[in-house]
């Protein structure tokens, strides 16, 4: 990367010097001016730029790279307190979620609703207990409704109240994209929602709140402020509620100059829900301002749900599922009608991020991008979690220009430990899951990010836990920075202006006290974050 002299009347606003600059070894200092980097050099042609109101930054010799793009990250409500405050225990067993339980009722305010979190789905459906999930909950909840999410966020615990509130009784038809659990025996309703079924009544709860909007705001403005101390500069919004009212949240954040990360946000598409009256909607708010912080040009939507709630769309039958009656899993939008959705929104100017986990899901959505591709769509197209790759389906990931979007930032997937799964799809499709490599090595664009609050929010723990997967991860810590940076914005359609540093792009850095090209995979995760500048300004200072 070559210095250059500075432009006439072209002079600094900051200027950083003494620093390790990231992939670049002559380097050790940037000009920034106007939130753009107009100089990346050594100190002393730096100094060209400089006047009288130049700040200087003295980096002490610590490592500066381009800040972190996490593709997927719930950051609107993974720190809020509106998704409620009842607090399950992730390990008890369906019994001994009622001391919790309790303690939530004797929280909770009269003639609300009750939300909360944190069940898992083995527990809560547990074969030795002589109770449904629904019965436990109507004793201790018998007058107001309760909505309680499962920890990965694709199965809902409700009770009778929420359940009349929603209009769902055992002979309801199912939503598209959700399934309405009963007991096996008796046929009755369990209380168990999966998927789409449980966010319609999640939809109910959240819009019923007091207060939604200051409420929601004021998550929103914890979980930017814990992204810019993690490094983070841009986000890629792991989906937008609209329906929620989450989008006119989003804006006054904007227009209050609160928001401290550039933030693609990717408006929810509702399963249930037909084309027309979405598509109007998605058109009146798209936009694509480079220079903006908010922009709205990709959509989410999902493929299919989850491999342990046997929602996931495999190929193969599940070996043992929840839903006997869909043993392939299920799919949020049909095949046929995803390829309507992705050429119709490539008229009115979105590409899509789509979650998609079963190997059916992935071909799927991989066959959907085709179409749309086809049909001449360039749009941005990117398939996250991945989880599940048939071997026939790797090579289309370059192919189709899709990127792959994966997240490691927990401990078992570092370990390649996907024994959780081996009940449901045996052993040998267990050990398949989750090949980053193999899609690496086959020319995609990869990407990784955090799924926060599902997985680590700390994109150097992302970027060790790839490096420790070994054969299965990525080859060097060269190449998972840049799964944090330049490919992530790649996918976002964004790389032109974020992801490296590089003279005329944004001045969005990260500062690290360590070098982590030098370190061992434990010690990068471990790496402090001493600095986050977003468009040349400082939005977070670890001595503040």
């Amino acid at each position: 990367m070559s210095a250059q002299q500075p432009q006439a009347a072209e002079y600094a606003d900051t200027i950083i010097t003494n620093a390790l600059v990231y992939a670049d070894k002559e380097a050790d200092a940037i000009a920034i001016s106007d939130g753009k980097i107009i100089f990346v050099g050594d100190s002393r042609r730096a100094g060209e730029y400089r006047t009288s109101t130049t700040e200087v930054i003295d980096m002490e010799g610590a490592m500066v790279l381009p800040g972190f793009v996490d593709n997927h990250n719930h950051v609107f409500e993974a720190a809020s307190e509106v998704g409620g405050n009842c607090e399950l225990n992730g390990d008890a067993t369906l019994e001994e979620q009622i001391s919790y339980l309790k303690q939530c009722r004797k929280q909770a305010k009269a003639n609300e609703w009750v939300m909360g979190y944190g069940f898992t789905i083995d527990s809560v459906l547990d074969e030795d207990s002589e109770r449904t999930p629904l019965e436990v909950l109507d004793e201790i909840f018998p007058d107001q409704p309760v909505v309680l999410m499962e920890q990965t966020s694709h199965s809902m615990w409700v009770n009778s109240k929420a359940l009349k509130l929603a209009g769902i009784n055992k002979d309801s038809p199912e939503p598209q994209g959700g399934k309405i659990l009963k007991d096996r025996e008796t046929g009755h309703l369990n209380g168990i929602l999966f998927d789409n079924a449980g966010d319609l009544v999640m939809d109910l709860a959240w819009n019923s709140l007091k207060g939604k909007f200051d409420q929601s705001y004021d998550g929103l403005m914890i979980g930017l402020e814990e992204a810019a101390a993690h490094g983070i500069t841009t986000i890629g919004d792991g989906r937008m509620y609209w329906k929620r009212g989450w989008y006119e949240v989003w804006k006054e954040a904007q227009k209050n100059g609160e928001l401290t990360a550039r933030v693609s946000l990717r408006p929810w598409i509702y399963p249930q829900d037909g084309q027309v009256s979405q598509l109007k909607y998605l058109k009146s708010i798209q936009s694509r301002d480079p220079e903006s912080r908010l922009i709205v040009d990709q959509v989410k939507m999902y493929s299919d749900g989850i491999l342990i709630n046997g929602t996931a769309k495999t190929l193969a039958p599940y070996l043992s599922t929840y839903i006997e009656d869909e043993p392939y899993g299920i799919n949020y939008i049909p095949p046929s009608e995803m390829k309507s959705w992705l050429t119709e929104l490539d008229k009115i100017g979105y590409g899509a991020h789509i979650h998609a986990i079963g190997d059916g899901g992935i071909r799927e959505s991989l066959n959907a991008v085709e179409y749309a591709r086809r049909q001449g769509s360039d749009r941005d197209y990117t398939l996250t979690h991945v989880e599940m790759v048939n071997s026939k389906d790797i090579s289309r990931f370059k192919l189709l220009d899709v990127t792959a979007d994966f997240q490691v930032g927990s401990d078992y997937i570092a370990q390649h430990d996907h024994s959780w799964a081996e009940p449901f799809i045996g052993a040998k499709r267990a050990r398949s899951l989750m090949q980053i490599s193999r899609i690496y090595q086959a020319g995609a664009n990869v990407s990784l990010s955090s799924d926060w609050n599902v997985h680590d929010i700390n994109p150097l723990v992302g970027i060790a836990n790839s490096l420790k997967m070994g054969n299965t991860g990525l080859p060097g810590v060269e190449v998972a920075i840049d799964a944090y940076t330049i490919n992530p914005a790649v996918s976002l359609g964004l790389d032109d202006i974020i992801g490296s540093i590089e003279v005329g792009k944004s001045a969005d850095l990260v500062v690290l006290d360590k070098d982590i090209t030098k370190l061992k995979p434990e010690a990068i995760a471990k790496t402090n974050i001493l600095m986050t500048m977003l468009q040349g300004e400082v939005v977070f200072d670890a001595d503040d």
